[in-house]
């Protein structure tokens, strides 16, 4: 039996993202408890305007893994369980080798069905609980956030991702009291949302429901924050609505995702493979 299984962190650390004990501790510490939040988000449109293509929305179940699987796994994972994947295409702070992930391969998941979802690892809290080899600084944050965009945008790209597509941007666990760290990750936030709407991108944005999630959902200023929310909650229930925990008002209408199970480790079709498992209704990545 092939194994495609990775180590899983997101931090510029080897593997992937925080390890599940040192996540349930960030997301702990930072507050159980959450506030649903004033107003309605800045949503990007879903409808065919003059200048922006529509977006490709997918409902159903979906997985991210920390390294892009092989064409011949995911041809093996085409059962119809899973219908979308999340896949790294930038950051300085990605944790893992992406050797399938070309420009070839995204057009030949898709052919095979496949949705696409874009996600970025950009520079982290300057009140992280880790290190990372690129953190937002209060001076420099929006600047930083506006060259990750830009980058991003160029990374998505360059991998056959066309204006429309949805770009999710991943933020850590981090201290969301510290008022002066959770400025300088939404001004950040912010220019890297701007950045991608000037090239006609959407924005998303990955986090934990309790801290960086909240800190967007929650946030009394709602421009410029990313119009579509995919939330950590390891609550291992398959809903975008059940279990979502802000104002009700908040990201409808095919802009919400869920990150249910962590660290599921899966055979399918000889290929097994360690990944996240998400419940997914919003826009994904425009491919063809």
């Amino acid at each position: 039996m092939s194994d495609e299984t990775t180590s899983r962190r997101r931090s510029g650390k080897p593997g992937h993202r925080q390890s599940r004990k040192r996540r349930y501790t960030a997301w702990a510490a930072a507050g159980a408890a959450v506030l649903a939040g004033a107003g309605v988000a800045a949503q990007d449109s879903l409808a065919t305007t003059t200048s922006w293509p529509s977006a490709k929305v997918y409902t159903g179940r979906a997985f991210d893994t920390c390294t892009a699987p092989s064409l011949s796994a995911m041809k093996a994972w085409r059962t119809g369980f899973y219908g979308a994947a999340a896949v790294y295409v930038g950051g300085r702070n990605r944790g893992c080798a992406q050797p399938n992930l070309t420009a070839s391969w995204v057009k030949s998941v898709t052919t095979l069905g496949w949705k696409l979802v874009p996600l970025y690892v950009g520079a982290q809290p300057p009140c992280q609980s880790g290190s990372s080899p690129e953190v937002i600084t209060a001076s420099t944050a929006a600047s930083q956030g506006a060259a990750d965009g830009a980058d991003a945008v160029a990374g998505a790209a360059a991998l056959g991702m066309k204006p429309g597509s949805a770009l999710y941007l991943d933020m850590e666990a981090y201290d969301i009291t510290n008022t002066a760290c959770n400025d300088a990750v939404l001004t950040y936030v912010r220019a890297w949302h701007k950045a991608l709407g000037a090239k006609q991108y959407r924005s998303g944005f990955y986090g934990f429901s309790s801290s960086s999630a909240k800190a967007v959902a929650t946030a009394t200023d709602r421009t410029n924050l990313p119009g579509n929310l995919w939330y950590a909650k390891w609550d291992k229930v398959n809903t975008t609505t059940s279990d979502w925990p802000y104002a009700s008002t908040l990201y409808t209408g095919h802009h919400r995702a869920h990150q249910y199970m962590v660290n599921s480790k899966e055979s399918r079709g000889g290929y097994t493979i360690t990944v996240d498992r998400d419940a997914w209704d919003a826009p994904v990545a425009i491919v063809g």
